[in-house]
């Protein structure tokens, strides 16, 4: 976002005219910013065969998925409905990764039906495979390599005490699995988590998955999850993906070689892709002092983003409204009936009723996590894309509270 003509624009589009064509609040995504973080991570690793398998739960709108082909992405999918989103969107069966967690059986062979490649997370569910499909069907395992990192403790998915991955203790028992079954594991992954700073996390990552790696045979691919960190706020440190793809690449060249075979190389970035390229458009209510702390309630709330509710996330605030003036404290808050504080104890310029805040780094994690709590519809969804803006997802209506709903005689 950025300052011209006196308003705040992104690629020329003022912030204020999209508020006030589509109304708040509104979600908008620069899509010119997710194809120069696509392509980022590409030169990060343009020395080896790299694979972006594009996080969906990120940001699941199918026009944002159809731009991620567009880049050449593939698809992470933890879902079997993710699955045929993106199927939907065009992604081809061999595009997308399928990597659940706790699902029923069923949900796994729908995948296979569908061509998917599968990521099994347990042994039971591993055992379950090999007695439904033996050799025929190739597969991916997830291994949970007992690395603590990332952020807030719920984003934290590599230590020991996780639901996510088969500890990378059972390795024995995943090997004794695979000869009995004669499974055909052609991929293994890890993930530790989000916010990941250090290269050397990701190699510490990578010498486990070698190590592992060299007990399977058929291997085609390793995948090592995601976790880039981006920028909340002026002056965060974030991942150096140049620094992070030069070791990485350097390591990874290096296991091929000792393997015997080139391999692909897989990456599934969610916020590092979209977290930075879009904004939550609200609207001031009421600007309301107390003895301690003047809030500012908007016209949104924990239902349009949870983020700083669950993981105590920092989202940057703007009043684009006022590009000058003094500049006051204020605490954000929502709608919503629960205590939905969205930021605190912020310097803004001097809010009024009616004035339009954007908050910040709100693609990823933002829309994919809304709600209808206290009956409140999901809001409008607005992408801009070579100067142009796009609706690509219309805001609720009431007729979408009662749809699903049968009327019962009582």
């Amino acid at each position: 976002m950025e300052i011209s003509n006196q308003r705040y624009c992104i690629q020329e589009i003022p912030l204020l005219d999209v508020a006030k064509k589509y109304g708040t609040p509104v979600y908008v995504y620069d899509g010119e910013k997710i194809l120069s973080q696509v392509e980022a991570l590409k030169q990060a690793f343009s020395g080896v065969t790299m694979k972006i398998k594009y996080a969906t739960k990120a940001l699941s709108n199918l026009t944002i998925l159809k731009l991620m082909r567009q880049a050449g992405t593939g698809v992470d999918a933890v879902s079997i409905e993710e699955v045929q989103l993106c199927m939907h969107a065009g992604f081809a069966a061999a595009e997308i990764m399928y990597t659940p967690n706790c699902v029923d059986f069923e949900e796994i062979k729908q995948a296979v039906e569908l061509g998917v490649t599968i990521n099994i997370d347990n042994i039971p569910m591993l055992e379950h495979f090999g007695t439904e499909y033996g050799p025929s069907v190739p597969l991916c395992i997830r291994l949970n390599p007992h690395i603590l990192a990332g952020g807030n403790a719920k984003i934290s998915v590599g230590h020991i005490d996780s639901k996510f991955g088969i500890s990378i203790l059972q390795l024995k028992h995943v090997l004794k699995i695979v000869q009995a079954y004669d499974l055909r594991v052609v991929g293994l992954h890890v993930h530790t988590g989000s916010d990941i700073l250090d290269a050397e996390v990701f190699l510490k990552g990578a010498e486990i998955l070698f190590d592992a790696a060299r007990e399977f045979g058929q291997l085609e691919f390793l995948d090592f999850g995601g976790g880039f960190k981006v920028a909340y706020k002026d002056g965060d440190i974030t991942t150096d993906i140049q620094d992070v793809g030069k070791k990485v690449s350097a390591a990874f060249q290096q296991f091929c070689k000792e393997y015997g075979k080139e391999l692909e190389i897989w990456f599934e970035p969610g916020k590092f892709l979209v977290s930075e390229c879009g904004y939550l458009l609200v609207k001031a209510n009421v600007v309301k002092p107390t003895p301690a702390t003047t809030f500012v309630g908007v016209d949104s709330g924990l239902n349009h983003l949870l983020r700083p509710m669950m993981y105590d996330a920092y989202h940057g605030v703007v009043n684009i409204s006022k590009l000058d003036g003094p500049e006051r404290v204020y605490t954000i808050v929502g709608y919503i009936c629960e205590t939905d504080t969205i930021a605190a104890d912020r310097k803004l310029r001097e809010v009024k009723e009616g004035d339009v805040l954007a908050i910040k780094n709100a693609g990823a994690y933002g829309y994919s996590m809304a709600s209808n709590y206290n009956s409140r519809f999901r809001p409008a969804e607005v992408l801009l894309l070579h100067g142009r803006d796009h609706l690509i997802r219309k805001r609720e209506t009431f007729e979408d509270l009662l749809k699903n709903q049968p009327t019962v005689d009582l």
